[in-house]
């Protein structure tokens, strides 16, 4: 990649997926780019064509000089914005080891035209574009913690940085039918909820060891689990009540394996947080969690289907500035 070209510390990068939303990208992308004109947004813009491209696009912006970038899409680009800064020449997320290097200063917005726009729900950024364009022109700012996720894919160790929520077992089942339907072009706001239960009965519990900042946690078979950095996944799901984005800690919550009668149930308690108050979820908080299991446990960060255990999290605390409705 070339070098760092003049730096533009106050021009925005749009980095658009006409996919979002199903489709909802194409559709509405002509009015965003409306309201930044007339709101006299200083800004550039770049469109996706495939999955991936969001990191590569946000990788070269960087090196072209931008420093701010806003995503008009949803959380999964918003997830390949964020694995993009790292690609840089020169850039991390967090200090290195025996080193006190920090991150430079990116900043990250977003105008959410995503199905789940979760990201968005934990600071406040509006559905309304005009909103949404008017928080990016105030540029209120707030430092938020990564996750960091080491995983397997066909034997080959990989890393992802998630910004939002990951999640593992039925979670990570549910995010990839819900994904291979969008990427048909078709579902919508309330996919996620519809495979909620229309794959309960054709998923098998699975056999794992958790272990937090060293420490056994749990041993048994589970249902479902998630790692958050912030609160919200699944369209609006609280499933991750206690997490503090810019508290250094990684927060989990664990649904043990349970009547998936139970889960219909009490399906609305994923809603308001209150699910950790059942007997068969436990909740955790760590700097560092390894997953072990006996098959192979699936894993989402931020929506995007990814591999299978061994997992190990860790958390890079305050590293990426972004902008907030808060």
């Amino acid at each position: 990649m070339a070098e760092i070209n003049t730096i533009l510390p106050d021009k925005w990068l749009m980095i658009v997926n006409p996919n979002a939303g199903v489709k909802k990208g194409t559709k509405d992308w002509p009015k965003i780019l409306r309201i930044l004109q007339e709101e006299k947004v200083d800004f550039d813009f770049r469109l996706t064509t495939c999955k991936g491209h969001a990191i590569e696009i946000t990788a070269e912006a960087i090196a072209g000089g931008y420093r701010n970038i806003c995503v008009v899409g949803g959380d999964g680009t918003l997830n390949e914005v964020l694995n993009g800064v790292p690609l840089t020449p020169g850039f991390t997320l967090g200090a290195s080891a025996g080193s006190s290097t920090t991150t430079p200063c990116i900043t990250l917005g977003m105008i959410p035209v995503g199905t789940g726009n979760d990201w968005c729900r934990m600071f406040n950024i509006p559905f309304d574009y005009l909103k949404a364009i008017n928080l990016l022109k105030q540029k209120k700012t707030f430092l938020q913690d990564v996750g960091k996720v080491t995983y397997y894919h066909q034997n080959k160790q990989m890393i992802r940085y998630f910004m939002n929520v990951a999640g593992m077992g039925y979670d990570a089942l549910v995010a990839k039918k819900t994904n291979m339907l969008k990427e048909k072009g078709l579902g919508g706001p309330l996919t996620y909820m519809y495979f909620v239960f229309a794959s309960l009965f054709q998923f098998k519990f699975i056999e794992a060891v958790i272990e937090v900042d060293g420490k056994a946690a749990f041993k048994g078979e589970i249902f479902s689990m998630n790692v958050g950095i912030c609160k919200y996944n699944g369209g609006g799901m609280m499933q991750v009540p206690f997490a503090i984005p810019d508290d250094g800690l990684l927060d989990v919550t664990l649904i043990k394996k349970t009547s998936k009668w139970m889960v219909v149930r009490y399906a609305r308690k994923l809603f308001d947080g209150s699910l950790v108050d059942l007997p068969m979820v436990a909740t955790y908080k760590g700097e560092n969690i390894r997953i072990r299991s006996t098959g192979k446990l699936f894993l989402e960060t931020d929506g995007e289907s990814l591999g299978h255990t061994p997992f190990t999290f860790e958390v890079i605390p305050r590293c990426v500035t972004i902008v907030t409705g808060k």
